[in-house]
Parts: C-alpha cells; structure tokens; sequence
C-alpha cells in the first residue's frame, strides 16, 4: 500500500512540473486545464468584449499568473486556443509532444 502511495505522489508530481512552451511563453499544463474550465465558467457579455480586444478570459482575476503575460499579446486567443489543443492531448503527459517539457 506505501508503494502504491508512492508511485500516486511521483505521478502526481509529474503532472504538476509539466511545461507548454509556445511562442515564447512557457505555461504549466495544469494552468492551461484552469484556463478551460474558466473559460466554460464565463459567461459571455458582448459589452465586454466590444470594449475588449482581448478573450474575456484575460479580465477573469482567477486566470493563473503564468498566463497572464499571454493577453499583452495580441494574438492571445488564438496561442489560448493552441495552448488548449496541445492540453487536450494525452501525448503532452507523455511527454511525446516537443512543446511540453519537465517530464518524468
């Protein structure tokens, strides 16, 4: 029974020291899972995004601080949406994926 506790923590350690590198920003894979849960938590208000070029997900105070430097950019939706993409796939905790770093 310890072994197996042990084999969970180092498993779960692992997932919390992945890195998504993409455009010169270096995010964590678990920030960017925040990143779509706040995003299905947001409701939309088209006031705010006429007044906003950027993804209304930038205006949420909970969006995780390593994101963050992502809406200075004005291609921010679009690297979210890529950062998602790369999440989604189960080769980024494999490591198989280049842009995901500090595995294993």
């Amino acid at each position: 029974q310890l072994q197996a506790t042990v084999v969970l923590l180092l498993f779960l350690q692992s997932t919390q020291c992945i890195f998504i590198k993409y455009h010169g920003f270096q995010v964590q894979l678990e920030s960017v899972k925040r990143l779509s849960e706040l995003e299905g938590q947001q409701v939309s208000s088209p006031l705010l995004q006429a007044k906003s070029l950027l993804p209304t997900v930038c205006h949420n105070p909970a969006l995780p601080l390593d994101l963050q430097p992502v809406c200075a950019s004005q291609e921010a939706a679009s690297i979210f949406k890529a950062l998602k993409t790369i999440a989604n796939t189960d080769e980024c905790e494999l490591c198989a994926n280049i842009a995901c770093t500090g595995c294993g």
